[in-house]
């Protein structure tokens, strides 16, 4: 895949006051294209690390939205490519990089919830707008917080969807009562844990434990230890590969862990996970996007996404939702563009967040997209899944669909 990559500035903290309204001011920024110059198009997801895997499936479905649209008003698509990591330095950093190309009309990504954190309000003080198609911590587009910035939107679920939905098909189809959780300090995992505690005990079931590891740990059987001694059926951690795998591949040496459950969410569900973990992932269970119920369009997009990228199988779960996210900003570029006389395109940032925000019943792979007021495009289709033998032996991904059943 081509790629084209800006220097990685200073990284730069989030302050307090916010935006809370997706407007612009009067002045708002034109970016002018000359006639023969591509358009350019930030993407921030994460490349490096244990997590990597993540970035790439979104960095192909990017890649495939792009060669399905060709060019944008008689103008290429210039795709530029920053890493940021899965952290709030690391948004900050990749948005900075991106901010300070004047030619970037906007940005597809990043791709985790704290990325978004120490993004949002670089990319809104620069005039610009991101999708991110992965980013799911619930209070990213909560319309009551704080600190929330304007041109922040997403096509991936909330975490308010996917948390109650592991807590009902915990407690209501696998029959367990007793849940512990653990989290890794991300404001994705401990929002999730939160949204599955909550809504777990509302069905009448316990939280033997919440507890936490730290990004970067490795050794999990103290905390492991703890999750044993308060007696839980189910252990639910949706955390990143590393440390999931650490947790998984340690559980089976822990007295006390035998017959408990191990349960984890879109944040583990690649195989770089998979293959982390070791044989002891046989019949854990994962939650993240149904492929079953998405659009009639997306086996084809998939088509396009297994060759573009080279692989035999999805990489991860939001290539979809990604691929969505660049459609619509290139329908609010060609909604919102002028052609100028001199065949240079003109594009208003203004007037193209307005129109992203605007989006109504966008036909995408992941399903019927319409924005809301507060960044909300995606539609929440969750599935869950159980890592079989064929996934563990023979690399067969994505797992075995178990819900919701045919």
């Amino acid at each position: 895949m081509m790629r084209k990559s800006l220097g990685v500035l200073a990284a730069t903290g989030l302050m307090a006051s916010a935006l809370a309204v997706p407007t612009m001011a009067q002045d708002s920024r034109v970016v002018t294209i000359p006639e023969g110059e591509p358009i350019k198009l930030g993407m921030m997801f994460v490349t490096s690390g244990a997590n990597a895997v993540l970035g790439e499936d979104q960095e192909i479905g990017v890649e495939v939205a792009k060669a399905d649209r060709g060019q944008l008003l008689g103008h290429d698509i210039e795709l530029i490519l920053q890493d940021s990591l899965c952290t709030p330095e690391g948004g900050a950093q990749a948005a900075q990089a991106l901010t300070s190309d004047p030619d970037v009309i906007g940005i597809v990504g990043p791709t985790c919830s704290g990325a978004v954190d120490g993004a949002a309000q670089i990319i809104s003080e620069a005039g610009l707008t991101h999708i991110s198609g992965s980013s799911t911590a619930p209070a990213l587009t909560n319309p009551d917080r704080e600190d929330r910035f304007a041109g922040t939107l997403r096509t991936a679920w909330s975490d308010a969807v996917q948390g109650k939905v592991v807590a009902e098909y915990v407690f209501n189809e696998l029959g367990l009562t007793k849940a512990a959780s653990i989290h890794d300090g991300s404001i994705y995992a401990e929002s999730l844990v939160g949204v599955f505690g909550d809504e777990f005990e509302a069905l009448g079931g316990e939280i033997t434990l919440a507890t936490a590891v730290n990004d970067g740990q490795t050794d999990m059987v103290q905390a492991l230890t703890n999750v044993a001694e308060s007696g839980p059926e189910l252990l639910y951690f949706p955390i990143f590969t590393d440390e999931g795998g650490f947790i998984v591949d340690q559980a089976a040496d822990v007295a006390g862990m035998e017959g408990v459950t191990l349960f984890g969410s879109d944040g583990l569900f690649s195989m770089a996970f998979i293959e982390a973990a070791g044989p002891n992932v046989q019949d854990m269970y994962l939650s993240a996007s149904n492929f079953d119920l998405l659009a009639d369009t997306y086996p084809a997009m998939l088509e396009r996404y297994l060759e573009i990228g080279n692989v035999d199988a999805p990489l991860a779960p939001f290539h979809g939702h990604t691929y969505d996210a660049s459609n619509i900003i290139f329908d609010a570029v060609e909604a919102v563009g002028v052609v100028n006389d001199d065949g240079s395109l003109s594009i208003d940032l203004g007037e193209l967040r307005s129109a992203i925000y605007a989006t109504t019943d966008h036909p995408g792979v992941t399903g019927t997209l319409t924005c809301t007021e507060s960044g909300d495009c995606g539609a929440a289709i969750i599935g869950v899944y159980q890592v079989g033998a064929d996934t563990v032996e023979d690399g067969v991904f994505p797992p075995t669909l178990v819900w919701p059943a045919e």
